[in-house]
């Protein structure tokens, strides 16, 4: 979907391109670091004890990884 606004610059296919580039190499590290939380929240419910914690946590590792 393209974005016009009045008055902005236009770019250069080859910025387009990077800024999708960057974007997903984001959107990735963000997933990453989210999953990485996600499992050591788990850890932490395995330890504790906590079931409910662990479906949720679980559930939401799930979601993440579909």
């Amino acid at each position: 979907m393209e974005k016009y606004l009045l008055n902005a610059p236009k770019q250069s296919v080859g910025n387009v391109v990077d800024s999708l580039f960057a974007e997903m190499v984001l959107e990735k590290a963000l997933d990453d670091f989210r999953k990485a939380e996600l499992k050591k929240q788990i850890d932490k419910t395995l330890i504790a004890g906590d079931k409910e914690q662990f479906y949720r946590l679980t559930e939401e590792l799930k979601q993440l990884t579909a």
